[in-house]
């Protein structure tokens, strides 16, 4: 089952959702939603969320509880400040966007996310990441553009998968040698990274049929 709300002007989630117990796919975005009940977690059957494009500032903790949640959850273009950290239990989820938010921090047990293959969390003032991103070992693009990046972990090059790496428009001042024990990246994009001082190993990197852009 599957319902569409999109951009029908709601303030409230409308009582026809908590009704459907076999729902599967919800939209939600683009309306005016300020909150999201806690009952959210009570639709077991969910493997699809959209509620991108609204004015939340959180999410309630109970988005952790949903068990079939594992093809798409779209948080982006909202107030958010931070992720629930009962977000790390969604194993199974394979596609996150949380872009154009207000997010400083990511959950601190964010690599328990072990099905993710693609994040997406540009435009957010993201300082670091936690250690625990490079056990993502099924992400195949990390989308970090226009963050406040000073570095990365060394743990990135844990992500043996990872085919595309956006760190466009943030404020790195150095990478970490790990990234060339990555097998499969084909593209990381440094444009606008004014304080970057490229590394000596960058054209080892290209070697391995990464293009680099800068």
């Amino acid at each position: 089952m599957e319902l569409d709300f999109y951009r029908h002007g709601l303030t409230d989630i409308p009582d026809a959702v908590w009704s459907a117990t076999d729902l599967r796919v919800l939209n939600l975005a683009d309306n005016k939603l300020t909150s999201v009940p806690s009952r959210i977690g009570t639709l077991t059957s969910l493997h699809t969320l959209d509620l991108g494009h609204n004015e939340l500032t959180s999410v309630p903790d109970s988005l952790g509880s949903l068990p079939s949640l594992t093809e798409y959850l779209y948080l982006s273009d909202n107030q958010l400040t931070a992720l629930p950290d009962s977000l790390c239990q969604l194993a199974g989820l394979r596609y996150l966007s949380a872009t154009d938010n207000l997010l400083t921090s990511l959950p601190a047990d964010i690599g328990s996310m072990r099905s993710m293959r693609e994040l997406r969390l540009y435009y957010n003032q993201l300082t670091s990441l936690p250690d625990s991103i490079g056990s993502l070992v099924s992400l195949r693009e990390l989308y970090l553009r226009g963050n406040r990046l000073s570095t990365l972990p060394s743990s990135v090059g844990s992500l043996v998968d990872l085919r595309h790496l956006d760190l466009r428009e943030n404020a790195l001042t150095s990478l970490p040698e790990s990234l060339l024990g990555l097998p499969k990246l084909g593209k990381l994009d440094l444009r606008w990274n004014k304080q970057l001082e490229l590394p000596k190993w960058l054209p080892q990197l290209e070697a391995q049929d990464c293009v680099v852009l800068l």
